[in-house]
């Protein structure tokens, strides 16, 4: 398999889930400003749309979008549990929470990172994101996950946009279940692993 990303991005979600797994792949850096590969490819004949992450099977079949990317990862490796078995409720909660990452919290970022972006708008996506992140970190009280015990690929995507904080002055320190669950997830070595391949962790 070969994924594609860009350092950072919401691509460091299957990037986690893929270490976690255990599975065979090739990771390609395809940043979001050059939009050109490393064998100098234009990244737009690979992906239509321009975005990452890409993931391309065996085949040559391609899976674009993160949340059904990382379920796709996560059921070539039920006893990992890293998805819950299809047609079980616990599954559909997972299917929410990954829902709920990608619509409340993720897309509330993007103007943050988008330099088009008016600056009378960023207090309204800021406080959106604080919003959101409060019912999070109430949702977290008392779990080591965000199903419970197992870690799953919602926490790699959770961990992956929350991370993008630091670059957009959104504190975190107000939520302290959210800085404790991120501490239990960053010290994962599947998750350190991904961090290093994309050159965001010594």
């Amino acid at each position: 398999m070969k994924l594609y990303y860009s350092p950072g991005a919401c691509s460091l979600s299957p990037h986690i889930a893929l270490h976690e797994a255990g599975l065979p792949f090739q990771a390609i850096a395809a940043p979001t400003k050059t939009h050109k590969l490393p064998d100098g490819t234009d990244y737009y004949a690979i992906n239509p749309l321009g975005y990452v992450p890409l993931l391309e099977l065996d085949d040559g079949t391609r899976l674009t979008e993160g949340p059904a990317i990382v379920q796709y990862i996560a059921d070539q490796v039920p006893q990992k549990k890293l998805a819950p078995p299809y047609g079980t409720i616990e599954r559909y909660r997972l299917m929410s929470w990954l829902t709920f990452i990608g619509t409340e919290v993720h897309k509330n970022f993007g103007p943050l990172f988008n330099p088009a972006t008016p600056e009378a708008y960023k207090p309204i996506a800021k406080a959106q994101i604080a919003k959101r992140l409060q019912w999070v970190d109430s949702e977290l009280a008392g779990k080591q996950y965000l199903m419970g015990d197992d870690f799953t690929v919602a926490d790699a995507y959770l961990f992956t946009v929350t991370n993008w904080g630091q670059y957009v002055g959104v504190d975190l320190s107000d939520y302290k279940n959210l800085i404790a669950y991120r501490a239990r997830v960053a010290a994962r070595p599947a998750v350190q692993a991904a961090l290093k391949a994309e050159g965001l962790a010594a």
